[in-house]
């Protein structure tokens, strides 16, 4: 890839505590922040759409982690390539002292929609935001971690990055994720996802479906069972299945089946009843039509998410320099669903804010809002939610109180 970057003029002089020099100034540092973003504009869209046009799911997200590793190279960075033995993970470091934060990077598809959730927008946002904070680390004393996650949409890439070591030492973490609407946060509840699998035993449908056990119908008693029970719920819980296995024709009694579950609620306690209840849903089927069923765990569970106030206060002040006011969620406007940045959360104080890249009609995962996350509006929300998240790196550094206020809210949000 041809390589690119053109630096921002630099007017912060480092402070030397011999000198009169005055010391840098929030919003000194701030504009700088956002002239570093302006400088690489043109850059950052275009790696936005190069995203979109290649939308990859979990784990195979190659031609982003390598076109991302390229441009973090070419701005001198130095980069781990397929990181904590993750292939499409990496992670790009600078800054060799002070307060240490990390911006994310998404950029996992959905299958048949493509980029339906904006991911090509977050990469991009982390992708400038990093840059421009790697290009002022040195001169405001502190350190940056660009960090890129793979695999979001169900696979758990943050976790497994997570229990690898790639958060150690770092003490604030940021994304923006795309909407319908400006939030401060998505409503997000934890989530189990199960793989089921179900075995009978095979005989013609039609001359001796007596000697059969029919592995369908245990996925379907199943799905009604789970379909009953959800009457009985909270109102904040979810479950949702489909049937990935039904068997080959119609004239053969399926010798197997196999369903995937998403089990959804609020905190992590919570989670654990609830799946407790879907298995027995599940395994009352697989009973009542004489078959064997086998309920597996499909990927790590995804924690609710912590949202940091200490953190989202400097970046809804800072959403305002852009022209951006950002909202608590409303029932009608809330995002809801889940995330592995929930598992980060409650290791290091985190945000995960919303930013607006469509019509309020337009939800995510849809073929709609994949068509806005590579428009002008989609491409805007790359530049804004770049700049807002630099900012708010640029505070945290030259206020590294408020990093100590943000471990003690969240020592308090695990109680």
């Amino acid at each position: 890839m041809k390589r690119w970057y053109r630096r921002a003029r630099r007017t912060t002089t480092v402070v030397n505590a011999t000198t009169s020099i005055p010391p840098v100034t929030s919003d000194l540092a701030k504009q700088q922040m956002a002239a570093e973003v302006e400088a690489r504009a043109a850059h950052l869209i275009d790696v936005s759409h190069q995203i979109h046009e290649v939308p990859e799911l979990c784990f195979e997200e190659y031609t982003a982690h390598d076109l991302l590793c390229t441009v973090l190279e070419g701005e001198g960075l130095e980069v781990e390539r397929s990181a904590f033995d993750l292939d499409t993970a990496f992670i790009a470091r600078a800054g060799r002292a002070g307060p240490h934060v990390a911006v994310i990077c998404e950029y996992d598809a959905l299958p048949e929609i493509g980029h339906a959730c904006g991911h090509n927008v977050i990469a991009s946002a982390g992708l400038g935001a990093g840059l421009a904070a790697a290009a002022l680390a040195e001169e405001l004393g502190g350190r940056i971690s660009i960090i890129g996650t793979p695999a979001e949409e169900g696979g758990g890439g943050k976790c497994y990055l997570l229990d690898r070591g790639a958060f150690d030492g770092i003490r604030a973490a940021m994304m923006v994720h795309p909407a319908n609407h400006e939030l401060m946060r998505m409503n997000t509840i934890a989530v189990e996802q199960l793989e089921v699998a179900y075995t009978g035993k095979p005989a013609h449908a039609s001359a001796s479906p007596h000697r059969g056990r029919n592995a369908l119908d245990g996925a379907v008693l199943g799905y009604m069972n789970v379909a009953a029970l959800r009457q009985h719920i909270r109102p904040d819980e979810r479950i949702h299945g489909i049937f990935t296995r039904a068997g080959d024709k119609p004239n053969i009694v399926p010798h197997d089946a196999a369903a995937e579950w998403y089990v959804r609620s609020p905190r992590l306690d919570g989670l654990a009843e609830l799946r407790e209840r879907v298995v027995a849903c599940l395994e009352a089927g697989a009973a009542a039509a004489g078959v064997d069923i086998e309920c597996r765990r499909q990927a790590p569970i995804y924690a609710n998410l912590i949202d940091n106030q200490v953190l989202l206060d400097f970046y809804i002040r800072n959403a305002a320099e852009t022209g951006r006011v950002i909202h608590e969620p409303e029932s009608a406007a809330a995002v809801v669903g889940s995330t592995d940045m929930g598992n980060v959360s409650h290791v290091v104080p985190s945000i995960h804010p919303m930013i607006k890249i469509a019509p309020e009609h337009v939800p995510i995962h849809t073929p709609e809002f994949a068509h806005y996350a590579q428009s002008p509006e989609g491409d805007q929300a790359v530049l804004d939610g770049a700049k807002m998240m630099a900012m708010t790196v640029a505070d945290l550094w030259l206020n590294p109180d408020a990093l100590d206020r943000a471990f003690d809210e969240l020592a308090l949000s695990r109680q």
